[in-house]
């Protein structure tokens, strides 16, 4: 299918249309019967911006439709809906600065592991980079390049 090296973005630009923003795209299963797990956010900077059971609901039509007319897996597709969770990834510069105080678990690999730190200043001068705290009260500023994964922290 020649859509697929597009599918992120295209995914992202219907999404847009229907007033949310695509958090996530895990792809998986086979070619015959290919799995797509779309998490997804309300798009505006509103306090309020959870995803209800009806977003999930509507965006998954909206998608289905354009996947079954592009015939992705034969329509022997598998899709599913969801909102990011409360451990979300954390990828883009505004992610970062919108959970800013907040704890979140990394991997560098440049610093030999996982760790919990807590979000500091966000810069995008020359390229995005965060300030973190990490435990002990040790401050760094790592670009996000830098960091393979992250995830917001679940505090209890």
């Amino acid at each position: 299918m020649d859509f697929l090296p597009n599918l992120e973005r295209e995914t992202a630009a219907r999404l847009a249309a229907l007033g949310f923003e695509l958090v996530e795209l895990r792809r998986g299963g086979s070619a015959r019967r290919p799995q797509l797990q779309v998490r997804v956010e309300r798009l505006g900077s509103g306090v309020d911006r959870r995803v209800t059971v009806d977003d999930c609901a509507l965006v998954s039509r909206a998608l289905e439709a354009w996947l079954d007319e592009a015939g992705l897996g034969g329509g022997r597709y598998v899709l599913e809906v969801s909102s990011p969770g409360l451990d979300r990834p954390l990828r883009r510069a505004e992610e970062w600065r919108r959970f800013a105080g907040r704890s979140a678990d990394v991997l560098v690999p440049a610093m030999g592991g996982r760790f919990r730190v807590r979000i500091g200043a966000v810069s995008d001068d020359p390229e995005p980079a965060v300030e973190l705290e990490f435990p002990k009260g040790d401050r760094r500023t790592l670009m996000l390049s830098e960091i393979k994964e992250a995830r917001l922290a679940i505090e209890w």
